[in-house]
C-alpha cells in the first residue's frame, strides 16, 4: 500500500448496525462511558452563531474538528439564513477532509460553492494524500492550504497540481500574538513567499485566496469584550500585514487567473468561539454597554474594506470557529455570554449551553467518613476525559444534573466535579463554592461537607472541559434529542453519528 496516498483507518461498524444496537435504548442502558451529543443543544448553538454572521455581513467558515461528523457540519452550513452560503470549512486532519467527501459533493452538486481548508501549515509528506482526495472531489477551488513558509510551495506546484488537475488555494498564515504558527505581520514575506505566490499564480500552479489568523488568546478572556477585543487584534494583525508587506501584495492583487480582472477579492479569515459567541449574544441584545463592549471590533471590521493595497485588492471579512457548535466548559469559563443575555451561563449550567457529556457510572461512594470529603468514584478516566485543564476550577469535568437530586450542605456548592483522575477512573466530589472567583481562576481544595447525592450503579453525565480532545477518546456519538416532546427524550438514544478516526 502506498502510505502518502491511502492511510488504513481504524474499524468501526456501519452506521446501520450502530443503529440497529442503540436507537431507541436509554442512555443508563448502553455500554459506558459513551460519548452523548444532545443535537437540540447544537442547534440552537449553531442558529446562534449563524445570525450573528448574517447581521455582521461577513463570510463564515466551519471548523470540524471538534467533532468530526458529517451530520454535525451539515448543521454548521444549514442554517436558516444561509441556504446558499458557500460551503468554506476546515478540518484539522485528513481524515477528517476524507470522512466529508461524501457531503461536499452533495454540495457541489447542488451547485454550492465549497472549500476545506486543511488547517495546519502544509506538512509535505501530505500533499499526494491531499490531492487525491482533491481529485476524488473533482472540484477547482474546493482544496486550500495554509502556508508560512517559501518550502512548502514547490510540493502544491508539482504534486497537488498534477495529481489534482487543479491548482490549490492558499491562505497565508498570520502569527497575530499567539505564537502557534504563521508569520508575523512585518515578515510575512518570508524569504519572498509571497512572491513565490505570485509567480506560481501566474503559472496556474496555486491560488491565492487570503490571510488566516487564529488566535486562542480568547480563551483566557473572562467577559465578551475580552473576546470581542482578542478578534479586533487579529484583524488588525492582518491588516497591518497589508500594509507592511504593500508591494507584494500589490503584484498579488494584479493576477486573476480565473477571470482575467485586474483586481480581486483577498479573504481575511479570523476568529475563535468564544469571540463568535460575544458577538451573536451582543447582537442578539443590543445595549448601550453592548455597544461599548463591540466598540473595538466594529472599528477593526469596518478596518478591512479600507485596507486594500491600492486597487489591487476588494479585501472581504470571514469569520471562522468550531468548537461553538458544541461547547465545553472552558467555553463557559470564558463567560462569553453575558448574565443580561437571560439563562445562567458559565460552568453552572453546562447542561442549557453543551451538547457533549460522557455517560459514566458510579462505581463505589465515599460518604460515610471513609475521607476527609464525600467522595465517589466514577467509572471515566484520563482515557475518557482527556486531561484538559479549566482556568475556573481544578478538576476535570462538570457531573450534569441528570438522575441527581439534592445538593450541598450548607456553604457547599450544588455541583459535582470529577476532582482527581487515573488512566480508567475518577474521582467526584464537590465543587467549592470559591469555583473561578479567585485570581487567577484557581479554586480552593474542598475539605469536606455533605453527602454527595449518588449511588453505586448510578449513570451520571460529565461535562467535558475541552470537547475537542474528550471526543478523540470515542469512535461514534451517541444522539438524544432533549427537544422532543417525549417525556425522557434527552435520555434516549435517536440516532448514532460515526466520526472520522485517525489522521
Amino acid at each position: 500500500m502506498d502510505f502518502s496516498t491511502s492511510v488504513p483507518q481504524r474499524t468501526t461498524p456501519s452506521r446501520d448496525d450502530l443503529r440497529a444496537a442503540f436507537v431507541g435504548r436509554h442512555i443508563r442502558d448502553v455500554p459506558k462511558p459513551a460519548a452523548v451529543m444532545d443535537i437540540a443543544i447544537v442547534r440552537r448553538n449553531c442558529a446562534a452563531v449563524d445570525k450573528a454572521v448574517a447581521a455582521l455581513g461577513v463570510g463564515f467558515r466551519a471548523h470540524v474538528k471538534t467533532h468530526k461528523t458529517a451530520e454535525l457540519t451539515r448543521m454548521q452550513v444549514e442554517g436558516a439564513s444561509n441556504t446558499s452560503r458557500p460551503v468554506n470549512l476546515i478540518a484539522s486532519t485528513l481524515a477528517e477532509i476524507e470522512h466529508l467527501v461524501p457531503l461536499i459533493s452533495e454540495y457541489a452538486a447542488a451547485g454550492r460553492d465549497v472549500n476545506i481548508l486543511y488547517g495546519i501549515p502544509l506538512p509535505p509528506s501530505q500533499v499526494a494524500r491531499l490531492a487525491q482526495i482533491a481529485k476524488k472531489i473533482g472540484v477547482r477551488g474546493s482544496i486550500s492550504v495554509l502556508v508560512d513558509h517559501p518550502a512548502q510551495l514547490e510540493p502544491l506546484a508539482t504534486t497537488f497540481h498534477d495529481t489534482a488537475g487543479f491548482p490549490a488555494r492558499v491562505f497565508v498564515k498570520v502569527d497575530t500574538g499567539y505564537h502557534r504558527a504563521g508569520l508575523p505581520p512585518a515578515a510575512l514575506n518570508k524569504g519572498g513567499l509571497l512572491e513565490k505566490i505570485a509567480q506560481l499564480e501566474g503559472d496556474a500552479r496555486v491560488e491565492f485566496l487570503g490571510l488566516y489568523s487564529h488566535s486562542s488568546l480568547s480563551y483566557a478572556g473572562n467577559t465578551p469584550r475580552d473576546a470581542m477585543d482578542a478578534l479586533a487584534g487579529e484583524i488588525q494583525g492582518c491588516v497591518k500585514a497589508l500594509a507592511e508587506c504593500s508591494g507584494a501584495f500589490a503584484a498579488l492583487g494584479k493576477r486573476d487567473t480565473s477571470s482575467g480582472a485586474t483586481s480581486r477579492d483577498l479573504v481575511i479569515s479570523v476568529g475563535a468561539s468564544p469571540q463568535i459567541i460575544s458577538v451573536g449574544n451582543l447582537l442578539a441584545s443590543p445595549s448601550p454597554a453592548a455597544d461599548s463592549d463591540s466598540a473595538n471590533l466594529r472599528a477593526a471590521i469596518a478596518s478591512v474594506s479600507t485596507s486594500a493595497s491600492g486597487d489591487s485588492f476588494a479585501t472581504k471579512l470571514e469569520l471562522h470557529a468550531g468548537v461553538y457548535a458544541v461547547r465545553d466548559i472552558q467555553q463557559l469559563a470564558t463567560n462569553a455570554i453575558p448574565p443580561s443575555a437571560g439563562s445562567p451561563y458559565g460552568i453552572d449550567a453546562p447542561e442549557q449551553h453543551v451538547a457533549f457529556s460522557v455517560a459514566a457510572e458510579v462505581c463505589s461512594v465515599y460518604n460515610d467518613g471513609e475521607r476527609d470529603a464525600p467522595e465517589a468514584l466514577i467509572a471515566v478516566g484520563t482515557l475518557g476525559l482527556g486531561r484538559e485543564p479549566c482556568k475556573l476550577y481544578s478538576g476535570w469535568g462538570i457531573l450534569g444534573t441528570q438522575g441527581i437530586s439534592g445538593g450541598g450542605a450548607a456553604g457547599e456548592g450544588s455541583r459535582i466535579m470529577i476532582a482527581r483522575i487515573s488512566q480508567e477512573h475518577g474521582i467526584a466530589t464537590w465543587l467549592p463554592t470559591s469555583a473561578g472567583q479567585k485570581e487567577g481562576g484557581e479554586a480552593e481544595a474542598q475539605s469536606g461537607g455533605g453527602r454527595l447525592p449518588l449511588e453505586v450503579g448510578q449513570v451520571v453525565r460529565v461535562y467535558p472541559n475541552h470537547a475537542c480532545i474528550t471526543g478523540a477518546m470515542y469512535p461514534w456519538y451517541l444522539v438524544v434529542d432533549s427537544d422532543l416532546a417525549d417525556e425522557g427524550a434527552g435520555e434516549v438514544v435517536s440516532d448514532v453519528y460515526v466520526r472520522a478516526s485517525g489522521w
